[in-house]
């Protein structure tokens, strides 16, 4: 008997995701986080390490409380366009940004944001080098598309791209759309100068909790993704063993199936 697989779930068997991704690091983040926070949204943060300290950016010694439970990523150390400085100053400018946000928060820092959005083929290549899994654009691609290249990954819209109704376009997608992802991303002080924080209180207050939805981080989507594309299935489909360090989750019939990391099963 022959079984149907297919893949479009993520975690808990949630068909759709939602990430959040913020720049800069300046101290408007603090309120950003207790609007995520209350109501169970992730992000990812870019963070410039070289202005920690200075006005009005957030000080080194808040960094790992203030962004537990979310991601932080790397910016650049002073916020460049790294397609305009030399090669020994690009790696000083990711690898050393990436050296002090790792011994800030004590884990790995393998992505980033573009500074101005900021990137050609050159520097998209050689990130890889520096460490760096992904690296996000500015570049909205209005649509809720997984990325084809994480190096280049588009997001949906920025926060004052309608970002309410991109919202409920989202909520009222059909399930037979394979593994949507709403990205949104900005910038904490935004909200400040245009005095506008109801716009982001209301947008996680009408996407929060919705049992659908997997609400992720940037490197937790990254990953889910990449296990995902890893299974080893047998030739005639019978067997799938999971070779990466996280479980993932597939339709077998239509039904969700958890596959736990390392392990093997039978789907007939």
């Amino acid at each position: 008997m022959e079984v149907r697989v297919s893949f479009n779930y993520y975690p808990h068997g949630k068909r759709k995701a939602l990430t959040m991704s913020y720049d800069d690091g300046q101290v408007y983040d603090r309120r950003l986080i207790e609007i995520f926070n209350k109501y169970g949204i992730k992000g990812t943060f870019n963070l410039n390490s070289g202005k920690f300290d200075t006005e009005p950016y957030v000080s080194r010694e808040e960094i790992k409380e203030l962004y537990k439970g979310h991601e932080v990523a790397v910016h650049s150390l002073d916020h460049p366009y790294l397609t305009l400085i030399p090669s020994e100053e690009l790696v000083y400018q990711i690898m050393e940004d990436r050296r002090n946000l790792e011994s800030l928060v004590g884990y790995q820092v393998r992505g980033m944001a573009y500074p101005y959005g900021d990137y050609n083929d050159t520097l998209l290549n050689s990130l890889v080098a520096f460490g760096i899994e992904y690296s996000r654009t500015v570049r909205s691609t209005k649509s809720f598309r997984i990325p084809n290249n994480f190096l280049e990954w588009h997001p949906t819209c920025h926060h004052d791209q309608d970002v309410i109704e991109k919202l409920k376009e989202f909520k009222s997608l059909k399930e037979w759309e394979q593994m949507p992802l709403f990205y949104v991303w900005g910038h904490s002080f935004e909200f400040e100068r245009n005095d506008n924080w109801e716009l982001i209180e209301e947008f996680c207050k009408m996407a929060s909790f919705d049992e659908t939805v997997w609400y992720a981080t940037n490197i937790e989507i990254m990953d889910y993704i990449n296990a995902l594309k890893s299974l080893k299935f047998s030739a005639d489909g019978s067997m799938v063993y999971n070779p990466s360090a996280i479980p993932v989750w597939i339709a077998v019939d239509d039904e969700p199936v958890k596959i736990d990391s390392g392990e093997k099963i039978n789907l007939k």
